[in-house]
């Protein structure tokens, strides 16, 4: 696949989302990725202000997250967090759904969350992005996620925080991220209109190309710069 670099910058989200990442970190970053015509930055809720500000000029949006990363928060606190970042100026909402509830068949308790940040979202005028964290779910599980979220009219679904592991067979960790598999699955499961988004583990050119042949049109990376980088020199040359 060849894809011109502004075309690969417009569906990405640039992720500024390491809890370490101190207020100069995270104005450094911002300020690094703004000559670039992304789709949004997704940045912590305390630091939806400092976006703003930095991004005002740009047609960049100020995307934030509810509930994240593990998405166990009251619903009202979700609804609470979201409220606050639209009234600061978030444009985007990527809410984590509550994977316990979603294991456990809790399918109420799942919707009383997407469904209340729908609500928020579509008041504000701004997208709503559903978090699944697939890497803790069974296809079945994806696919009522899936229902449910076209049930509320979300505006994406996406596969990952990007911080969610379980144990791998080989000993350790395994990280969840955009996976073929997910994605195919999710892709197939929204209507044409709802946005699929790859996040975790798109580190390179290739991951980025390969999640957009799968079916996502928004990819979540924090490898924003090099990954652009790349793909200039790599159109330029194939011009």
């Amino acid at each position: 696949m060849s894809i011109p670099p502004a075309k690969l910058a417009s569906a990405i989200d640039h992720a500024l989302l390491h809890p370490a990442l101190t207020p100069r970190q995270l104005a450094d970053g911002l300020q690094e990725v703004r000559i670039y015509p992304l789709a949004s930055v997704c940045i912590k809720p305390s630091a939806v202000l400092l976006a703003r500000q930095i991004l005002q000029v740009t047609s960049i949006a100020v995307c934030t997250v509810a509930g994240f990363p593990h998405g166990t928060s009251l619903t009202a606190v979700k609804t609470l967090e979201a409220e606050l970042a639209l009234q600061q100026g978030a444009a985007e909402i990527d809410m984590v759904i509550h994977p316990g509830m979603a294991l456990a068949g809790e399918w109420a308790r799942v919707e009383e969350d997407i469904f209340s940040l729908r609500k928020v979202t579509s008041e504000a005028g701004a997208l709503l992005k559903v978090i699944f964290e697939n890497v803790y779910l069974q296809d079945d599980q994806k696919r009522e996620l899936c229902r449910i979220c076209t049930a509320a009219g979300a505006d994406f679904v996406k596969t990952s925080t990007g911080f969610g592991y379980v144990p791998a067979a080989a000993g350790g960790f395994a990280a969840g991220g955009a996976v073929e598999h997910d994605l195919r699955l999710m892709r197939s499961l929204v209507p044409p209109g709802m946005g699929v988004k790859a996040s975790g583990g798109i580190r390179t050119l290739q991951d980025a190309e390969n999640c957009l042949l799968w079916g996502a049109n928004r990819l979540g990376m924090s490898a924003t710069k090099a990954v652009l980088q790349q793909a200039a020199v790599e159109f330029a040359g194939r011009e």
